[in-house]
């Protein structure tokens, strides 16, 4: 399955204003790299991929927010966001700043 190119349109919005972003097609997704460091993914699989502080994952789980699976391993600090949580321009909103919040904090590659 190919990456949502209208959700990526519009994450692509949401990071037009910050330093540092570059895309860069992954995981058969289209990523948005915070100073080499991946934040979130329009992910191949549908909805979004979102990378927070592992410490919190735990938190930010409900019934549309999983922890991610590649590979058949738990992907610890990847959230897997469903796609119908990311109709909402607000829900979307929050969540690419928080994968670009916690990017940011990481040292830049």
């Amino acid at each position: 399955m190919a990456y949502d190119r209208e959700l990526a349109d519009r994450i692509r919005e949401l990071v037009a204003s910050e330093k540092g972003v570059d895309e860069k097609p992954m995981f058969g997704g289209l990523a948005f790299l915070v100073d080499g460091n991946m934040s979130v993914t329009a992910s191949g699989r549908g909805g979004l991929l979102v990378r927070v502080d592992p410490e919190d994952a735990p938190d930010l789980l409900d019934d549309h927010v999983h922890t991610a699976i590649m590979g058949g391993r738990e992907m610890r600090g990847w959230l897997r966001v469903d796609p119908g949580v990311l109709d909402d321009d607000a829900r979307l909103a929050e969540w690419v700043d928080r994968g670009v919040s916690f990017a940011r904090s990481l040292p830049g590659k």
